[in-house]
């Protein structure tokens, strides 16, 4: 498979597993905490907040696209560009994604961290 096609399948990747990932962490910041819920209401009612929370089950839907996103992009180039690309760059996203849509305050080190995982990725590619 072209280069083209691995940097597109890792896009993929990283750009449903970011949006997953933010909208889980949305949807449980809606819900609240589960050790709270399961105390006062019990299990079955932690269930029923989070199936039928909206945000946290779109999140699953870009979860699995991730996932499967990532075995047809591993059945087109080698683990060993696909797995560190797509973990690295996955970070980077979930950073940018956390300042950005949950107004979340990422400190320096983080983006210190972001930034040599996008040279090493940049190092990766070449």
């Amino acid at each position: 498979m072209s280069a083209i096609a691995t940097w597109g399948g890792v896009a993929a990747i990283v750009i449903s597993a970011t949006a997953g990932d933010v909208l889980q962490a949305s949807a449980m910041r809606q819900i609240g905490d589960l050790g709270l819920i399961r105390q006062a209401h019990g299990m079955g009612e932690v269930t029923r907040r989070i199936v039928t929370n909206s945000r946290f089950m779109i999140g699953m839907i870009f979860m699995t696209l991730g996932f499967f996103s990532l075995l047809t992009t591993l059945s087109w180039a080698d683990v060993s560009v696909v797995g560190p690309a797509s973990a690295s760059l996955t970070f980077v996203a979930n950073a940018i994604a956390a300042r950005i849509f949950l107004h979340e305050d990422v400190c320096r080190r983080r983006w210190t961290a972001a930034l040599f995982v996008a040279a090493g990725v940049a190092l990766l590619a070449s």
